[in-house]
């Protein structure tokens, strides 16, 4: 803890400026977040007055491979990015939780009622509550704060704003409450149920994992409650490419339903063989029995099994491509995996509004200059929201310019894989 006149005064030294370029890996970002982190500062004691203060932070994160694997306990490889929610936060001796994200009203959770409420099904206050109810359930100390959070994880984007928000709360209570010690999983794995159960959201677990663990990571979530986490240490860069995610600026309203048949259809599938999720049928059985699966289920549920059971492959091959070097046969898999989740897992309009097809025109821009500079692909869950793509440095401003000349200026971000995930800055 720092009085906060002495954080804001430390952020325009050198120390802090060698700290920020550790987190966020760009050196053209630095002034931006230096900034960033002032105005915050100033914020919170706009709301508290000055005190003993701590910092933290928790990134977005980026989808490369498992497109709708993780509800199946599949495979994926997902890397934690450098946009994330920062907080400014004290510790307080009231059983309450204040917190105000820039741009919304002041959130308050009295933490003797940790209970589910249908009124907070969808808010943040659902998903601090959820958190803490998790955390306290685990046996960890909880007690109140006061924060400042804002965020430059685009909000309803396919970055996942809310697992980054999650993970913050989960990383300020190991900061404040439990010396740091609990773990990046297990606070992935309470923003899970949080999410699940007080948001009402039915995701996976790679959102939370990705920005809980950080940097580029391989997970098996064939155990859930204990996923194996592979670091894969590769450096885009290194490889003269750029990682560029898009906002399409589609509409996420009334897809709820278009998501969650998703993991419904591919249970269906799952459920013709007496088993929970498509991880435990056998590869082999499924083909075989395709007919009598169509008969039972449908055709969709069918093609989105199917599109299961190839991704969880295409995600090994583009690990060990990664790790043999072969980028290329990396980029070859991520364009395998974008023509399966449009064909196959069909995620990426919805048939409810065929005119408004966001992502589709993205793709379609993209194949039509692409080639030979790089590849793309829907990023996370489709339908709305953005498309990634890898692309040759000495193109980048070119596709950068030509995407925000269809969606507007600024939609295409170019990022970079951040090494930290939850973390006390």
């Amino acid at each position: 803890m720092k009085n906060t006149k002495i954080l804001a005064e430390e952020i325009t030294s050198q120390g802090f400026k060698e700290r920020l370029e550790e987190i966020y890996v760009d050196a053209g970002v630095i002034a931006y977040q230096t900034e960033r982190y002032q105005k915050a500062i100033e914020k919170f004691e706009e709301l508290y007055g000055e005190q003993e203060a701590e910092l933290y932070s928790a990134p977005g994160r980026s989808e490369v491979g498992g497109n709708h694997t993780d509800h199946q306990h599949g495979e994926v490889l997902a890397a934690s990015i450098n946009l994330d929610a920062i907080a400014v936060v004290c510790k307080t001796e009231e059983n309450v939780i204040k917190l105000l994200s820039d741009g919304y009203p002041m959130i308050t959770v009295d933490l003797k009622d940790l209970g589910m409420r249908r009124g907070e099904m969808g808010t943040s206050a659902g998903l601090i509550r959820g958190m803490v109810y998790g955390l306290k359930k685990n046996g960890h100390t909880v007690g109140g704060f006061s924060a400042y959070v804002t965020s430059d994880v685009l909000n309803g984007a396919g970055m996942s704003s809310s697992a980054a928000f999650e993970v913050l709360v989960g990383t300020i209570f190991s900061g404040l409450y439990n010396d740091m010690k609990i773990s990046p999983v297990e606070i992935a794995q309470v923003a899970q149920f949080a999410e699940n159960v007080y948001f009402g959201k039915p995701c996976g677990l790679m959102d939370q994992m990705a920005c809980s663990v950080g940097g580029l990571i391989h997970i098996d979530f064939a155990d859930p409650e204990n996923p194996v986490v592979e670091k894969v240490n590769v450096d885009f860069s290194s490889y003269h490419h750029s990682l560029c995610i898009t906002d399409t600026k589609g509409s996420h309203a009334d897809l709820t339903d278009d998501y969650a048949l998703i993991p419904q259809e591919m249970k269906k599938v799952a459920q013709f063989f007496e088993k929970e999720f498509l991880r435990e049928v056998d590869p082999e059985e499924f083909y075989k029995k395709i007919s009598n699966i169509r008969e039972a289920c449908g055709d969709r549920p069918v093609l989105r099994a199917l599109h299961f059971f190839e991704e969880d492959k295409r995600v090994e091959r583009e690990v060990s491509a990664l790790n043999a070097g072969d980028f290329q046969g990396f980029l070859d898999t991520v364009k395998e995996s974008g023509n399966s989740s449009f064909k196959y897992l069909q995620n990426i309009y919805t048939n409810k509004d065929v005119q408004n097809q966001s992502v589709s025109m993205g793709l379609a821009v993209s194949d039509s200059i692409l080639p030979g500079h790089g590849v793309s692909r829907v990023h996370g869950g489709g339908f709305a929201g953005t498309i990634q793509a890898f692309v040759a440095d000495d193109f980048v401003e070119t596709y950068r310019q030509m995407l925000d000349g269809v969606y507007g200026e600024g939609c295409c971000h170019v990022l970079k894989v951040r090494p930290f995930g939850g973390i006390r800055v």
